[in-house]
């Protein structure tokens, strides 16, 4: 018989980020970068506690999200434009949906959404990713990685945290 408890998730209380579960290898919880939901959050760390450097990492995101929004925004409107470009000539018999208009990069966030947020590790260095759904690539989720307040890349094809 099992003990009572032993199948249940470990739970961790940071002052800052909450309440984090232990569920599928990641410490999860949630955390309020813009106005409207919490988004989901997922940091890695042993099984009794998520990594403090992954906690340092969200904890930081919260004042960092902002700066970093233009940087998201270049690359995720060059990610769009060869599917702009590729929409725009296809055949107009042929569409399914309108093309989408997506001329400056200012114009990009009305098309995506922030999905969730993972700290992860990277080559062995501390990693942010936010993972972002684009109406214009509905086969993959969008990751923007930083390490250490730097832009590393705008993976085209990550995992939902």
């Amino acid at each position: 018989m099992p003990l009572p408890g032993f199948f249940k998730s470990q739970s961790f209380d940071d002052p800052v980020l909450g309440r984090l579960d232990r569920s599928r290898g990641f410490w999860r919880g949630a955390l309020l970068l813009a106005a409207g939901a919490p988004t989901p959050l997922a940091l890695f760390g042993s099984s009794r506690e998520p990594d403090p450097a992954a906690r340092a990492a969200a904890r930081e995101l919260t004042s960092s999200f902002s700066a970093w929004r233009p940087v998201i925004e270049q690359a995720l409107h060059e990610h769009f434009v060869p599917y702009g470009e590729a929409s725009a000539e296809e055949d107009p018999l042929e569409r399914t949906t309108a093309p989408l208009a997506i001329a400056r990069a200012d114009q990009i966030w009305a098309h995506v959404s922030l999905h969730s947020v993972a700290v992860i590790k990277l080559g062995g260095v501390v990693t942010t990713e936010l993972v972002y759904a684009a109406a214009w690539d509905d086969d993959h989720l969008l990751g923007a990685r930083f390490q250490s307040d730097s832009f590393i890349e705008l993976c085209g094809s990550v995992l939902p945290a």
